[in-house]
């Protein structure tokens, strides 16, 4: 009975080993097929090209091909619902930003766990935001700008490109860092829907995206102050918000995810590939001419800075009534 178990051991041993050696020659492999990247938003645009530039590098350091897949619409969410779908191999991942955090809590017909639901995988970058004014505008500051709105309340106007962006919520936390101010939002159906309205008169200050860095470098308008963390390279003379003393900081975060439950070592492949595309010099150069911070965060801070985002996130929409019943 001894000499069988202990044979029964032995070869138990071995089976765990060989099982143990053919894991990681699996995981060694990775990727060993082309691997779909999906971007939630039509071709062409700057959300889309700048991962066309990554996914090319890592086709290249893979020697697989990354096939950009582009689905747009559905307020930028398909990539993350095809992920609830896709198997977590590691060959399906997709472009995560804040719309996939803040759909869910907007949309009860979402039914996915934005934290809980995917992997997280590589924060990349973030955008800059900031607040513009027509360049003959009264204003030449932030504060100038506020104290108007305390002094004259209901007065002002201001726009966004929807009700919900990051753009309204970034402005709607400085209103909330005043003590609350009487003010009018205006939704727009697009950041130059926006800056045309500013440019018309119909509204006094717009927070958008750097899409207004050409009308600022031309004269047309005044930054008044960014949202980032540090100022924006080409316009160091505008102060972030934080400066100013408001304790409010939007980078709208970027990156890559995966679906649930990735291998850790398959996540880590794809860590160590996007992190050297993204400081690849004509990524980098990208980055520049769009007004975008490099922020990268592997998997494990990504996740936990999202999941305290998505906190914060959900606590300003029920303060401004804008959770679904």
């Amino acid at each position: 009975m001894d000499k069988l178990t202990r044979r029964g051991a032995l070869v138990g041993a071995s089976a765990l080993a060989f099982a143990a050696s053919g894991a990681a020659r699996a995981q060694a492999k990775f990727p060993d097929r082309p691997i779909r990247l999906i971007i939630p938003w039509a071709a062409g645009g700057p959300a889309d090209a700048g991962f066309r530039i990554m996914a090319q590098s890592v086709s290249k350091k893979f020697g697989q091909q990354v096939v950009v897949d582009n689905k747009g619409g559905a307020s930028g969410i398909l990539g993350a619902m095809a992920l609830q779908e896709a198997r977590p191999d590691g060959y399906t991942i997709s472009q995560m930003h804040m719309s996939v955090l803040r759909q869910p809590l907007l949309n009860k017909q979402l039914t996915y766990n934005p934290v809980t639901d995917l992997t997280y995988i590589l924060q990349i970058t973030g955008y800059v935001m900031g607040v513009v004014v027509r360049a003959d505008a009264p204003w030449k500051t932030l504060p100038e700008l506020l104290a108007y709105a305390k002094a004259n309340p209901g007065k002002l106007n201001w726009g966004t490109l929807g009700i919900g962006s990051t753009q309204h919520l970034a402005m709607e936390r400085v209103g909330i860092a005043q003590g609350g101010l009487s003010w009018t939002h205006a939704p727009y159906r697009g950041t130059a829907d926006t800056l045309r309205a500013l440019l018309g008169g119909e509204i006094d200050f717009a927070s958008e995206a750097s899409g207004w860095a050409p009308m600022v470098q031309a004269g047309q308008l005044r930054l008044l102050a960014v949202f980032t963390s540090e100022r924006a390279k080409r316009f160091p003379d505008a102060p972030t918000v934080k400066e100013l003393g408001i304790d409010v900081i939007v980078e709208s975060p970027g990156g890559v995810i995966g679906p649930k439950g990735m291998d850790p070592a398959v996540v880590a492949v794809l860590v160590a590939a996007f992190r050297a595309a993204a400081q690849e010099p004509e990524h980098l150069k990208f980055l520049e001419n769009m007004d975008q911070p490099l922020i990268l965060l592997d998997s494990a801070a990504y996740k936990a800075a999202m999941a305290k985002i998505y906190d914060e996130e959900k606590e300003l929409l029920r303060r401004l009534n804008l959770l679904p019943a």
